[in-house]
């Protein structure tokens, strides 16, 4: 895989929560954190601009997705794969 010649590069699973834009998508990354005090699991949520090179993903789609170098002013994330299709 390409992932492991190019050195230690972040992947991460997300949900397409927008795609109006020519070759770029927004995606959704959800974690859980640990309350400090509480003690209960919190949902967080992230949004990250994504490259689609050719517009292959829409609303709904899970991707996997990988850090590449800045490819504009928010875009530093490249599309790898489409783990699921959106129904």
């Amino acid at each position: 895989m390409t992932e492991n010649k190019r050195g230690n590069r972040r992947v991460i699973i997300g949900t397409v929560v927008s795609d109006k834009m020519d070759k770029s998508r927004v995606i959704k990354v959800e974690r859980s954190v640990k309350h400090p005090f509480y003690k209960k699991y919190i949902k967080r949520t992230k949004k990250f601009m994504v490259h689609d090179e050719n517009n292959e993903s829409h609303i709904g789609d899970v991707l996997k997705v990988t850090e590449v170098r800045p490819l504009s002013r928010r875009k530093r994330w490249r599309l790898s794969e489409i783990i699921e299709r959106a129904k």
